[in-house]
């Protein structure tokens, strides 16, 4: 049976073929992915491809978000484990990307809470973490308003990143099930 998540405005749900297109089009927008790595084409489908597989491998991943009667894609958000080796991993995070037209509208909050409840409810997880680069305050009022904390002394560079790149240094926020 399909997995979805319900909240009072928004739907998320697996990942249908029809998904894709407006998946690469948010990847390619430039106010959007200001602080990610631009995605171009192929990037973008393999993206949906590892989320995909993680969803199958593991039971959870990142769902497309639906605004019901409105907008059958508006973003993604969800869980998965965190692909990198990094001081803090193994770890799930939680992440979140929605197309700018449905920012600043607490959309990011309720899917996450959501994502959230789910991770540490159904999947039984102990903790689950989010990052991003200091610069995107907007993400990391997101993970304080979900009630995940910061300590400095774990904020790391981003392998992913090469030396000198604004976007390799990144900020760890951590959420204990214990802590809800």
């Amino acid at each position: 049976m399909p997995l979805a998540l319900r909240t009072p405005r928004l739907l998320l749900r697996e990942w249908r073929d029809d998904d894709i297109a407006p998946f690469v089009a948010m990847s390619a927008d430039p106010e959007g992915m200001r602080y990610l790595p631009f995605l171009d084409k192929a990037e973008a489908e393999a993206w949906v491809e590892r989320m995909r597989d993680h969803f199958a491998k593991h039971g959870f991943g990142q769902l497309v978000v639906e605004l019901p009667g409105e907008a059958s894609f508006i973003g993604v958000i969800g869980l998965n484990h965190v692909r990198w080796t990094l001081p803090f991993t193994p770890a799930v995070e939680v992440g979140w990307r929605l197309i700018p037209a449905y920012w600043r509208k607490g959309y990011a909050v309720e899917a996450a809470r959501a994502a959230i409840d789910d991770g540490f409810g159904r999947i039984g997880l102990a903790e689950i973490v989010a990052y991003t680069v200091p610069a995107n305050r907007a993400s990391r009022q997101v993970m304080e308003r979900l009630g995940m904390t910061r300590n400095p002394a774990e904020d790391f560079d981003h392998p992913s990143r090469p030396e000198g790149d604004a976007l390799r240094r990144h900020v760890l926020y951590r959420l204990r099930r214990a802590q809800r």
